[in-house]
């Protein structure tokens, strides 16, 4: 059982408070996982603009994202400067990189690709990138060679610009399996690594879902195939941080390996699937995610949703 944690970089006090405590659970664990990092400034205050978003609020109070995320964090790009991330504390990022974690690229401004990406060009998205990867080359001495999608949002032009710059793969959707897309008609080569199971930002402070339960739910819904876990600097590295540890317990236990989105992309073989729009529970708005083929579907996977576990997302 392969189980692949992808740590999500989103904002100033997930980089400088989250990143390190992740870190030290990591090197106690002896676990490598694969980070993303949002590089530039931290403009979390403009994700007010999501307000009309169905299901936007509701998850704002069910995860209390003012303790979560922190008073400042949600005023930063509006009432206040919006600080750079990665530049803020350089040494933060570094040490990732010489801790043997897989790293690559989440954003250089996050709010920003995530709610405007459907109006960008692929020169715009390409700029953005290329912005990331000048200052990941400047503190590891290498070039990314991945890159995650803020909110799971994609397009054509995002897809196009990825295909340009040969990164080894993405992880931009949510789903089942690895792939190769398409996305609107058109054919991409970077393989995609999704997301297979539910956020915590999803799921937690539904009922029966809390700091006892979630844990033991994630694990449930391990397959014996591909997992991928995205977990989120500011909660599972800060207040939820012993929760997540006592779901990488419960894994260990349960004979889970932990590997990299990087060592899945060298092990898996790509057969093609395409890339639609669709919600999922927890989440506000709409996201990419991997077609559902009935016929290409694992008999395991089937088996999940006849027990009543839903989607494996």
């Amino acid at each position: 059982m392969n189980v692949a944690i992808k740590a999500d970089v989103d904002t100033l006090r997930g980089y400088r408070e989250g990143v390190p405590r992740l870190l030290d659970l990591f090197s106690r664990r002896g676990i490598k996982v694969s980070f993303f990092f949002s590089y530039g400034p931290d403009n979390s205050g403009k994700a007010i603009r999501r307000v009309f978003r169905r299901g936007f609020i509701a998850k704002m109070m069910r995860t209390k994202a003012p303790s979560t995320y922190g008073f400042k964090t949600l005023f930063y790009g509006t009432l206040l400067h919006a600080p750079l991330i990665v530049p803020s504390e350089p040494g933060i990022f570094e040490r990732a990189v010489k801790d043997g974690h897989d790293c690559g690229v989440h954003a250089w401004d996050h709010v920003l690709v995530q709610d405007k990406l459907s109006g960008m060009s692929r020169g715009e998205f390409r700029a953005l990138f290329d912005r990331a990867a000048e200052l990941f080359l400047k503190i590891s001495g290498k070039t990314p060679q991945s890159y995650a999608a803020p909110g799971w949002q994609v397009s054509v032009a995002s897809l196009g610009a990825i295909d340009g710059l040969g990164l080894k793969y993405a992880s931009d959707v949510r789903g089942r399996s690895p792939f190769l897309p398409i996305c609107d008609g058109a054919s991409f080569s970077t393989p995609q690594i999704p997301t297979t199971l539910p956020t915590m930002d999803e799921i937690w402070g539904l009922p029966g879902v809390d700091d006892g339960t979630l844990p033991g739910m994630w694990a449930d819904r391990l397959s014996e195939e591909w997992n991928v876990l995205t977990v989120h600097a500011e909660m599972e590295g800060m207040s939820k941080l012993s929760v997540f540890e006592k779901f990488l317990a419960i894994a260990a236990s349960g004979g889970a390996k932990f590997v990299t989105l990087n060592e899945i992309a060298d092990r898996a073989a790509f057969g093609r699937s395409e890339i639609v729009r669709g919600t999922l529970p927890g989440r506000a708005g709409t996201l990419a995610i991997q077609k559902l083929n009935v016929f290409g579907q694992t008999q395991q996977a089937t088996a999940r949703r006849k027990a009543g576990h839903g989607p494996v997302y």
